[in-house]
This record gives structure tokens, sequence and C-alpha cells, in this order.
């Protein structure tokens, strides 16, 4: 097969993931489900919810660590656990590493895995096999960093920060494009509680048509904490409104610990 995005030639070479271990995915459509995460570093965005605080997973984005395993590590963990036909790329963005992507679907037309990635569609991929499940998050203007504010390891926020974030934020294009070519999608944005974060939520499934029953709302926060407080309105604006609602229960359960 002729491929477009390349392939990884060498399984023993380190990677930009950063996080590799079994769990169960906690967010989405396929909310109950074991599964393998795969956590790429490096990001095209840089969310900062206000209140709800920075990315959950700042790490990979506002202060992204080098990676750490090889493909050979992918293979190692799923032929460990071999009932577990699913996996989870997040990020960061995953989809800035289109070789690594592309290579992964390979991995699992062979071993019949379903991939969710989770994206915010800055980036189309036209992999060799469709992924198949796309998680469509994208960033709307509560995601905007703003000047001033510190970071999590200290940084402050200046224009140039503000601008990097800006730079693929809302690529509809690419958003189209990987919508109709890969297998299935669920739209998953992060609501804060305000009218005007709801509206841009609607204003973006009504230009790309996407089902309500493809809509997953997710509340913000990065802390067992902030989520607490989210969780009732959340409940509440997806019943009114007529949207499925997706916790972040591994934050519920594990807090801010990682690899969970």
């Amino acid at each position: 097969m002729e491929s477009k995005l390349g392939r990884i030639e060498d399984y023993n070479k380190v990677l930009p993931i950063v996080e590799l271990y079994r769990c169960v995915q906690s967010e989405g459509s396929r909310f109950g489900r074991p599964t393998i995460a795969v956590r790429t570093t490096g990001c095209t965005h840089r969310c900062f919810f206000g209140e709800g605080g920075w990315c959950d997973s700042w790490y990979t984005s506002i202060h992204p660590e080098k990676g750490k395993y090889t493909f050979n590590d992918i293979v190692k963990i799923y032929d460990e656990n071999p009932h577990v036909k699913e996996m989870m790329l997040t990020g960061g963005s995953p989809t800035m590493h289109p070789k690594l992507v592309n290579e992964l679907t390979h991995f699992a037309n062979d071993r019949q895995i379903i991939i969710t990635i989770e994206t915010e569609g800055s980036h189309f991929l036209e992999t060799d096999f469709p992924i198949g499940l796309i998680s469509l998050s994208p960033k709307f203007s509560n995601s905007v960093p703003v000047v001033g504010t510190t970071t999590p390891l200290g940084s402050i926020v200046d224009e140039k920060f503000v601008k990097q974030h800006n730079k693929f934020r809302l690529h509809n294009e690419n958003i189209k494009k990987t919508l109709e070519y890969h297998s299935d999608y669920h739209y998953k944005p992060v609501w804060d509680g305000t009218e005007e974060c709801l509206n841009e939520i609607e204003e973006f499934r009504t230009l790309h048509n996407i089902p309500k029953d493809k809509t997953f709302v997710m509340p913000a926060g990065d802390s067992r904490e902030e989520l607490i407080k989210m969780y009732p309105l959340v409940f509440e604006m997806c019943a009114e409104k007529g949207y499925n609602m997706t916790g972040r229960d591994h934050i519920i359960a594990y807090d801010t610990k990682r690899e969970v």
C-alpha cells in the first residue's frame, strides 16, 4: 500500500509519546470500555478555561514533556492485554504526528482494534486506514488564554502565547474533511456554564450539521472539585437542550493523578 503520510520504520525509536497505559474510557460515546491510552506530546493549542483551569494535560501542551515510548512498547502492552480491543489516542494534538497516527491505523487494522482519536480538528490526516472514531473537541472562545495569567509551571502568558493558541483554532475546512473521511465521530465540546459558550457550541453543531445524538457536552474543569461544581449544571442543560452529557469520570475517580 502506497502511504500518503509515511510509515514508522524503526519500532525501537523513541516517539513523541509521554504516556502509555491500560484504563477505561471515561468520556464520550465509548464510555466504560477497557482501552489502551496512547498520549502524544506537543499541541497546537494552549487551552485555559479561567476558573475551570488549564488543559488537564498541560504537560503535553503548555509545557510539553519529551516522549519516552517506542512503537514496540505499544505492541507489548497489547500483547500483555489481548482482551483489550480499543485504543484512545490522545494528547496534546496527536495529528501533529502523522506518521505515528498512520502506523497506528495499520496496527489497529491488523489486530481489529478500534482507535478513538481525541482531536480539536486542527489537521486533517488521510490515514491509510480510516480511524474508527473521531472524538472532536473544538476549542471555543472560552479556551483562549488571558494575557498576564500564570501557567502551571510559572510562565506568564503574553500575546505570542495567545496567537499560537488561536492559529489553528476552529479550522473548519480541516474539521469537515476529517468528519467526512474517517469511519465515525462524536462531537465533544467543553461547556463552562455560560450562555456565550453554549451559543458557540450550537453554532458549530449547526455549521457542521452534527446531530444532537452525536453531541456529548463535557463540563469544564481539571480537578475533582471543579467538576463537582459543574456536573449539575451540565446535567440540567443537556436535559433541557437535548444533548448527551459526558462526564470526566477519571478525574472524579482519581482527581489530578496522571495515567489513569
